[in-house]
């Protein structure tokens, strides 16, 4: 039944005062068990037993209400107990334990570790080793920021055998002391968790995303878990300027992703940049390639750069049979191989020549092998490919320019024979350049002539005539040559047709028309036959004896210039002044009679090597054209632009070329160089008013563009007055005016 608990305290509170100890603490026991809550009676009782030296229930007491105040958050009082009981039993585990929670939560951390520490020793010297290692554990649970304490813990677990907590900790270690920049300590607990589980992709990851942030992209390689990572290392190498472990790096991931045929591809085409063909060959076959032609024109690209040639070629053979329209992608393959493997480059190119062929696409063909040789300078099969396909598609003046590269190509090469002939082809053909003269010349030398010039004056003096063909007249060298036909009365060539008009514009009365010109010297015995550009210095002049009825004056005995009817010899200083370097003609004795004849002839050839000249320029302009074309189809836009810079200077093509070129600048976006060569074609004149139109209109639009209001505006006006309400014009004036006034 219920104690009268108030009678029951005041009892045993005379029983204390008497010292009567035992029978206070028997008063007290009865309180403590009818009412169990009643922490302060059981703080009494406990206070008694100790008195009366019963330490384990004064102990018993204490822990009861010290836990009771734990759970209820009274951790500073629940504190106070517990030191209560160590004063009683210095070896209560219970309380050492609980003591050093209270002050880690007080941060009292050393008193906290000196009672854990104490824990410890009480534990192992009664050989509770696990308990002494679970103490360890508690100790590195104290303070977050000690980390020597906290990989002791871990020791402590793996030696328990706890794997799990010890990877758990070790990982929550490494992230804190990544953050606050520890990187040496983070990756060292790492590396232990790794050690724990080789196969955690967590671990990887975070080692990952710790090298990584470090820049010790070597390592990050290694713990790299996907194909992504990689990738960002790479890249991160490559802006690093470490171009060698970029490489590396995206070997890596080919090795580790098979399967990914971009990253092939990719790294093929790096491979290949770098010289490194061999390599390259390693990451992409025909066979991975499969029936992309892309791919199938890099892996051609790695074997025409290394040993397999043939097979390099087999696949563009392949491409070209499925797809004509990629020849310009061969051809510009080709250019690109030749820099540094010409021969191969050469095949390559002379495909995409020979498609282009097959298509009657004559300049075309022409066009891939004049960029080859341009790249690959004397180079003999790619100019003697070039030559004939010029002579087969009436290629003239492309196949002028190709002999003079090819007759150039033999002398470097030393071929005499081959040299010589075709120089004095084009010495024939245009004697009064003087680039073929001087191109003779060192074939001459080649061969081992020991006056080159003396043989050089024979040829243009007509003593001996030039051994050449017309290769536009599909006549064969070794044909018999046909007897020379019967020149009509009136008819002849231009320079006849020169002379005669000097005749007519003479103050005497006109002549009768010359006598048929006479056949050229040939030997009987030789099997070639003048070409129809060569020139007969003999039917040139032969008419000179019936300019004047009277007989021509003895020639001077220094030079040579008079004429006859049946032989001529010229003075060879009109053609030779220019290419004798380092010697100066001696003048000529003019006869006193007739004074005007050398004048004349002089001004005949003058006029003759002008117009030469002017038709080369505009040749080789026309040339420029057509390669720039030939680029642009390519996707060259480097060269293309740089060719077409070149045609400009022609008067003839500067319309087209600079509007060209300014269309190109302006698809580049690069609209201050499109407005210039849009201003260059506006004052080159039009083929016709609607393309005059037209550049006006886009030049307007231009400068609109850039914020040159007034000079867009005057355009406008121009335009307007011009050709009327030209496209939107009339809006465009009415804006432009406006903005200008400032509306």
């Amino acid at each position: 039944m219920p104690i009268d608990r108030a009678a029951t305290l005041r009892n045993a509170e005379k029983l204390i005062r008497q010292g009567k100890i035992d029978a206070a603490i028997a008063e007290y026991v009865r309180i403590v068990e009818d009412q169990p809550q009643d922490w302060a009676a059981k703080n009494t009782l406990g206070d008694l037993y100790g008195r009366a030296g019963q330490a384990e229930k004064a102990v018993q007491q204490f822990v009861e209400i010290a836990n009771n105040l734990s759970d209820e958050g009274q951790m500073a009082k629940a504190g106070a107990l517990y030191k209560k009981i160590l004063k009683l039993k210095p070896d209560h585990e219970h309380s050492l334990m609980q003591v050093a929670d209270v002050l880690a939560m007080q941060r009292l951390y050393a008193d906290a570790r000196a009672h854990l520490t104490a824990l410890i020793d009480l534990r192992t010297a009664r050989g509770d080793a696990r308990g002494a290692l679970q103490a360890k554990v508690r100790i590195g649970s104290l303070d977050p920021e000690d980390y020597p304490a906290r990989l002791t813990a871990v020791a402590a677990r793996i030696e328990m055998g706890d794997k799990a907590g010890a990877l758990s900790d070790l990982k929550d270690i490494a992230s804190e002391l990544a953050e606050k920049g520890r990187t040496a300590e983070a990756v060292e607990a790492l590396r232990e968790a790794a050690k724990l589980h080789p196969d955690d992709d967590e671990i990887r990851e975070k080692l990952y995303d710790i090298y990584f942030g470090a820049g010790d992209y070597a390592r990050a390689r290694e713990c790299a878990t996907s194909l992504e990572q990689l990738g960002m290392i790479a890249a991160a190498q490559e802006g690093a300027g470490d171009v060698d472990g970029a490489l590396e790096t995206l070997k890596h991931a080919a090795a580790t992703h098979e399967e990914d045929a971009e990253l092939r591809v990719d790294l093929a085409r790096k491979l290949i940049a770098r010289g490194e063909v061999a390599a390259a060959a390693e990451y992409l076959t025909a066979e991975t390639a499969g029936d992309d032609p892309e791919l199938l024109l890099i892996v051609a690209d790695i074997k025409l750069r290394g040993e397999g040639v043939e097979d390099g070629l087999t696949i563009l053979r392949r491409l070209l049979e499925q797809d004509p329209g990629r020849r310009d992608q061969i051809a510009l393959l080709g250019w690109t191989i030749a820099e540094k493997q010409a021969e191969a480059g050469f095949k390559a190119v002379e495909l995409a020549a020979d498609t282009a062929v097959a298509q009657s696409d004559w300049p075309a063909a022409a066009a891939a092998l004049q960029e080859f040789v341009t790249r690959v300078p004397n180079h003999v099969p790619a100019l003697m490919r070039l030559v004939e396909i010029c002579v087969d598609g009436g290629l003239e003046a492309t196949m002028f320019s190709a002999q003079a590269q090819l007759a150039d190509a033999y002398i470097a090469a030393g071929s005499a024979t081959e040299a010589r002939f075709i120089a004095e082809d084009l010495v024939a053909r245009e004697p009064w350049e003087a680039a073929n003269i001087e191109r003779f010349r060192k074939a001459l030398v080649l061969t081992g002539e020991p006056d080159p010039d003396a043989v050089i004056a024979s040829r243009l003096s007509g003593e001996s005539p030039f051994t050449s063909t017309d290769l536009m007249s599909g006549e064969s060298l070794f044909d018999e040559p046909p007897p020379p036909p019967p020149t009509p009365a009136h008819e002849g060539d231009a320079m006849e047709d020169l002379l005669a008009d000097m005749s007519n514009d003479s103050d005497e009365p006109p002549k009768k028309a010359p006598p048929p010109r006479k056949p050229s010297r040939l030997r009987e015995d030789t099997q070639f036959t003048l070409s129809s550009n060569a020139i007969d210095l003999d039917s040139i002049l032969g008419g000179f004896g019936d300019y004047d009825e009277r007989p021509a004056p003895p020639p001077a005995p220094t030079a040579r210039a008079s004429a006859a009817s049946e032989d001529v010899e010229v003075d060879l200083s009109i053609v030779l002044d220019d290419i004798k370097p380092g010697s100066a003609p001696a003048p000529a004795a003019a006869p006193k009679s007739q004074p005007s004849a050398p004048a004349d002839l002089d001004g005949v050839f003058g006029n003759l090597r002008d117009q030469a000249s002017r038709r080369s320029g505009l040749d080789e302009a026309e040339k420029e054209y057509k390669r720039g074309l030939a680029l642009r189809a390519a996707g060259d836009i480097d060269g293309c632009v740089q060719a077409l810079e070149k045609a400009s200077r022609a008067p003839k093509l500067r319309f087209a070329t600079a509007w060209l070129i300014a269309r190109i600048y302006r698809e580049r976006d690069m609209l201050p160089e499109s407005l210039e060569w849009l201003e260059r074609a506006a004052q080159a004149p039009a083929p016709t008013n609607d393309e005059s139109h037209q550049l006006l209109f886009e030049l307007a639009e231009g400068l609109e563009r850039v914020g040159e209001v007034a000079r867009a505006l005057a355009i406008c006006l121009e335009l307007q007055a011009d050709a009327g309400s030209y496209k939107d014009v009339d809006q465009r004036i009415d804006r432009l005016t406006k903005v200008q006034a400032g509306s």
